[in-house]
């Protein structure tokens, strides 16, 4: 079965000030998204699930997923603020959603094979799907619980325009993932180091060369059932804090340290460049017409 592609597209984009997922960024009006499930339809993947929101549901259908419908199946599932386990309610004035772990989760209904997640405005380049598909294929037949990771090196995504967040990743001498911890507020300083702010509110700088995530993962049909046992573990610890959030690095880091999974780093060649602030737009442009023209893309997606 050929896996499914996950795009994370619920989100409002409140840094950069409206729908960036519908933002034209190409010669003919494509979207990043529209060449994410280009590179991905090509690398072998069969089918493509949105997590949207039901407030835009039928502008994202009509604008985006129209698009696919005659070359790939599409699929749509709702992130819902009340999408909690059993026995879970929301808090009084709650109004933001649970982080990415809980819009991975509403889709635990309608995927069922290998499935790769991405954010819906992170371009991440041809060779990053297609590792993500061999990695898939190498997979020995039933096996149902792996885990794997598609790493760029820090520096090559970062925002000229604004702090970013990211996963940080250690990777130990066979490529596998040892650890992993989402930094917040992540930017280059006036004295030339990048620096960003650990879940423990500790600011670090963080060496060149270091990996991180792009919440580019490999998963199988097994991690519903891990992600639902460390969703709730996080609901019993933070779920009354009002802006509280669920990461997957935070998720995958604890099955890691807990001897639960391996994560195989897929450390990719490909570009990555994504659309965080509204100064970030005319640089994903010119990025997207320099890739025409050395032939990675047809001048027009179609």
């Amino acid at each position: 079965m050929k896996p499914t592609l996950l795009v994370l597209a619920a989100g409002m984009g409140s840094r950069y000030g409206g729908l960036k997922q519908l933002d034209p960024m190409g010669p003919h009006g494509e979207t990043v998204l529209d060449y994410s499930v280009y590179d991905a339809i090509r690398a072998g993947f069969g089918r493509v699930v949105f997590v949207i929101r039901e407030d835009f549901a039928e502008d994202f259908k009509q604008g985006i997923g129209a698009r696919f419908a005659d070359r790939v199946a599409v699929d749509y599932v709702f992130q819902r603020l009340d999408d909690l386990p059993a026995g879970f309610s929301v808090p009084p004035g709650r109004e933001k959603p649970w982080g990415t772990s809980h819009a991975v989760r509403a889709s635990r209904h309608a995927v069922h094979e290998h499935f790769a997640v991405i954010n819906a405005d992170d371009f991440y380049g041809r060779d990053a799907y297609v590792r993500a598909s061999a990695f898939f294929s190498s997979l020995p037949a039933q096996t149902t619980n792996e885990i794997a990771m598609v790493g760029y090196p820090l520096e090559n995504t970062l925002s000229d325009h604004g702090h970013v967040n990211r996963g940080i990743c250690k990777v130990d001498e066979k490529g596998f993932l040892t650890n992993v911890e989402e930094y917040l507020k992540i930017e280059r300083e006036s004295d030339g180091h990048v620096r960003g702010n650990a879940l423990d509110g500790n600011r670090h700088v963080i060496p060149p060369g270091t990996l991180t995530s792009m919440n580019f993962w490999a998963f199988g049909p097994a991690f519903f059932g891990m992600l639902e046992e460390a969703f709730v573990r996080f609901l019993n610890e933070a779920g009354t804090q009002m802006k509280s959030e669920c990461y997957i690095p935070t998720i995958v880091d604890a099955l890691i340290h807990g001897g639960h999974a391996h994560c195989p780093v897929l450390q990719t060649t490909s570009p990555w460049f994504g659309m965080t602030y509204p100064d970030d737009k005319p640089y994903v442009m010119a990025s997207i017409r320099k890739l025409i023209a050395l032939g990675a893309y047809p001048e027009q997606l179609t």
